[in-house]
């Protein structure tokens, strides 16, 4: 009988690992069963130029996982059960022998009152293209405010100030505008938002959204669309399961992805709460999602043919920032994510970023990047495990 992979999540850590296993096993050894939402390949670090207007390449799965013997189930989960290691979904039942979780992660609300109701999101593709809608009835001089200073909010109002000047545009910031840039990252960041005529709100916090206003602690912003880009949740399908979690919800995970509590799930992407280098915890990214992807593909084929676990270290290098379309912020950082006085600025960035989208695109239908890989057979007695000492 075949070894059952179900992978959950077609995103960048989902594709990735379903890939990787693929070209490592052999089919028929074991099968790999992705299920996913949607027919093609959502690339979630451009929602926010889809929800600016810009349309997107499709990128179908059908194309994608093409001659990889990969099978794809297009529905929704609706609960997994890790005692009888099944997956529930709309319309059958799965049931695996390892699974691996990368259902990722939504729009947080943070539970400020009316943010639910009146704001919009570009964490996903349905939530992209219903702001993008609503965006072009907008008429000229009208205020869009958007609610967050992280990279998805500094992205997307600089996106939409460039491609709507016609638009009075505000971002609103709980401290100071790139407060976790470096000095060199925060000139350059207001240098552009100077240039596009963005407005910022800094030290703000949100207390309530309604249809045409935000209110902070501060004051009242009107506002003919706000847009909440203030931080992400997980899916909550883990918290009814008896899988060790973080506060956050994410699953709890070791140096391979694999939970610490049940041994036949992986967990990779926003949905994983992994440490990174000086043992900090990784954060929601796609910097993070895909080499989370490779550690748990190698692990599992590892672990399945008897081979040597990896070893490799999840560090960061640098945040890319893209800045509209003609500018971008390259912030190198420490291995542990903190900002250097270093970075990299304006057209030459843009292209950067650019080419870092690209490639992660790439990736997912590349996760081998290319190169030849020497497919294992499984083993079918227990071995011994050559785990890693820390």
């Amino acid at each position: 009988m075949k070894h059952r992979i179900v992978v959950l999540g077609a995103g960048y850590a989902g594709a990735v690992a379903a890939g990787r296993l693929a070209a490592r096993l052999y089919a028929d050894e074991v099968a790999i069963t992705v299920v996913n939402g949607e027919p093609d390949f959502v690339e979630r670090v451009r929602m926010h130029e889809l929800a600016a207007g810009r349309d997107l390449k499709p990128r179908p799965f059908d194309e994608l996982f093409a001659g990889t013997g990969v099978d794809l189930k297009l529905a929704k989960v609706t609960a997994v059960d890790v005692d009888r290691k099944t997956v529930a979904l709309e319309s059958e039942e799965l049931e695996y022998d390892t699974l691996i979780y990368a259902l990722g992660s939504g729009w947080n609300s943070q539970g400020v009152p009316g943010a639910a109701e009146h704001a919009y999101q570009i964490a996903s593709r349905p939530g992209a293209l219903r702001l993008r809608e609503k965006l072009t009835s907008l008429a000229a001089g009208q205020t869009v405010a958007v609610v967050g200073g992280g990279l998805t909010g500094v992205e997307f109002v600089t996106e939409l100030a460039e491609s709507r000047p016609d638009l009075d545009v505000a971002l609103i910031v709980r401290g100071t505008l790139g407060d976790w840039l470096s000095a060199g990252g925060r000139r350059h960041l207001r240098k552009v938002f100077d240039r596009l005529g963005i407005t910022v709100h800094e030290n703000a916090s949100v207390t309530g959204v309604d249809a045409d206003q935000v209110t902070t602690d501060g004051g009242v912003i009107p506002a003919a669309v706000t847009v909440w880009t203030a931080g992400f949740a997980v899916h909550p399908i883990v918290r009814a399961t008896p899988l060790e979690v973080s506060d956050t919800g994410r699953i709890v995970v070791d140096e391979t992805m694999r939970s610490v509590s049940h041994p036949d799930v992986y967990a990779i992407g926003d949905a994983a709460y992994a440490m990174g280098s000086k043992n900090k915890p990784l954060r929601m990214s796609c910097a993070s999602g895909q080499p989370m992807a490779m550690q748990a593909a190698d692990s599992i084929a590892a672990r399945l043919t008897g081979g040597k676990l990896p070893h490799a270290p999840l560090a960061y290098f640098n945040q890319c920032i893209s800045l509209g379309r003609k500018d971008g912020l390259i912030q190198y950082v420490t291995s542990d994510d903190r900002a250097v006085n270093a970075t990299l600025t304006g057209r030459v960035a843009a292209v950067y970023k650019e080419t870092i989208c690209k490639g992660a695109a790439w990736a997912a239908a590349n996760p081998t990047f290319g190169l030849p890989v020497r497919r294992r057979r499984v083993i079918r007695q227990a071995v011994p495990q050559r785990e890693w000492t820390s």
